[in-house]
């Protein structure tokens, strides 16, 4: 019997012995739950030794470098042994600290996971943000009025007390590795025998003259999600800079309070990277039908006011009113804090795939951690990285093996899925195509194999294309797929 279970539109875990009545994340029912057979968890294999790029710092566990460094490319003669202690397994963890900086789902996954392995270990949990945890990705349903604040709650003061987890509120501002300690904000120093750091991401702001105007905002927090409450009045307009999935999410929900949205897309349709150009069209027509106006191949080159913003101004010289704009431009990984003591960092904190640096006593997971050379930014990959490095800094084993990438939008009446290559690479892709008024499918096969898939409108199919990229196996021995598809894939 599972005692996981994840949601098989948003990729949300939920633990327990049945699935929740409703995703808390993105509010689906519970049959689109799945049994979790398996996190995306593997045994660490045993290393013979550790070798660190001497170009990028990337470190490979095993008895010899590998053939080139999957970060930067250079070969195995640019690779250095590594003749640093390693952390010394945890056991029970008794009288030793592991500090994890960051609250979001990466931080409280790893606090979890640290507990389960070493029931000991004292584990405080650092929050520059106050209040306790909550789901970052349901801010957009709160714009949408779909639930309250209430509901964004995480884990509660209870479910800490109970997991025997010290939560503290405050900023950690350096972190100092030879003695093993970090300074916070207001003066107070921490000790810890392990850290991760889970600090997660911040909006970026491109350089527009006017950002810093009343009326923009980005939204990453919940006191952002507050102040652009605050605006969003019935008959009032907004602008999103940005179509991204956050945009577009923001869009249709303060669209649904009544404000008449406009989105700024750079490129010629929606979503480019996670949607091939027919399910772009395809959104932008249901976003259309909600009443927001989609600009394609439109960039943003000042937002003016006087106090408070009055309209964007665009590149080819039109000029949008605006109440309110909403800047939802991407986000980076908070490396600060890593720069300042040396890490290696490249677009994140670069980890192997224990999610350890390094330093060994030092680990990284979520929008803050770079693996392979990636930086996921997703729920699932920032719920298992944290897992794993909670498991690995209270002394376990485990590894992060990757994972294909995958987004959802939760907020438009449309489901949205999207996971792996979806724009064939060169002639040796097969795209298969299926299209009505309701929903588009779009599989990209490349040697008998699935390796990415577009879905708009048929949430049942998430799970088990996912299933098929991550598998890697041929479609030809996955019968459920021609089942579920006969146009598409039946004899």
């Amino acid at each position: 019997m599972s005692d996981r279970w994840t949601c098989d539109v948003c990729g949300f875990v939920h633990s327990g012995d049945a699935p929740p009545a409703a995703c808390p994340v993105c509010g689906v029912e519970r049959e689109l739950f799945s049994a979790m057979e398996a996190v995306a968890v593997q045994p660490a294999p045993e290393a013979g030794g550790s070798w660190r790029c001497s170009v990028c710092g990337y470190v490979h566990s095993g008895d010899a470098p590998p053939s080139s460094c999957p970060v930067c490319s250079v070969d195995a003669s640019l690779f250095d042994a590594e003749g640093g202690e390693e952390a010394a397994p945890a056991g029970d963890g008794e009288g030793e600290i592991l500090v994890i900086v960051g609250a979001g789902v990466a931080g409280t996954t790893a606090a979890q996971s640290a507990r389960r392995t070493a029931p000991g270990l004292r584990i405080v949990l650092v929050s520059a943000e106050p209040g306790l945890p909550y789901y970052r990705l349901n801010l957009t349903r709160l714009l949408a009025g779909e639930v309250g604040e209430s509901e964004l709650e995480m884990c509660g003061r209870d479910w800490l007390d109970e997991h025997g987890i010290e939560w503290m509120q405050g900023e950690v501002t350096t972190v100092d590795r030879a003695s093993r300690t970090l300074d916070l904000r207001d003066g107070s120093q921490l000790q810890y025998d392990r850290l991760i750091l889970a600090c997660g991401s911040h909006p970026f702001v491109p350089p527009l003259p006017g950002v810093d105007l009343g009326g923009v905002h980005t939204l990453r927090t919940l006191a952002d999600a507050r102040r652009i409450l605050d605006r969003a009045r019935p008959g009032r307009r907004c602008v999103c800079i940005g179509g991204g999935l956050l945009g577009l999410e923001s869009a249709g929900a303060l669209a649904g309070r009544g404000l008449s949205v406009g989105v700024l897309e750079g490129y010629g349709w929606l979503l480019p990277r996670q949607l091939a150009e027919p399910a772009g069209r395809m959104l932008q027509h249901e976003l259309e039908e909600m009443g927001v106006a989609v600009y394609n191949e439109a960039r943003a080159r000042e937002i003016v006011g006087e106090g408070d913003v009055t309209g964007v101004v665009l590149e080819d010289g039109r000029e949008l009113a605006a109440d309110l704009v909403v800047i939802a431009t991407g986000v980076r990984p908070n490396s600060h804090l890593a720069r300042r003591c040396d890490l290696p960092v490249q677009s994140g904190v670069i980890v192997d795939e224990r999610m350890a640096t390094v330093d060994p006593a030092v680990f990284a997971a979520g929008d803050v951690a770079e693996h392979a050379g990636r930086v996921y930014g997703i729920w699932p990959a920032s719920f298992s990285q944290g897992e794993v490095a909670g498991i690995n800094a209270a002394g376990g084993t485990a590894a992060f093996p990757g994972m294909p990438p995958a987004n959802s939008l939760k907020v438009l009446r449309t489901d949205i899925y999207s996971i792996g290559e979806v724009q064939p690479g060169d002639a040796s892709y097969r795209v298969l195509e299926e299209r009505n008024q309701e929903s588009y499918v779009r599989l990209v096969v490349r040697d008998g194999v699935l390796v990415g898939a577009n879905v708009l409108g048929r949430p049942e199919l998430a799970n088990p294309l996912r299933d098929a990229v991550e598998s890697g196996a041929q479609l030809a021995t996955r019968p459920e797929l021609s089942g579920l598809l006969p146009s598409l894939l039946g004899s």
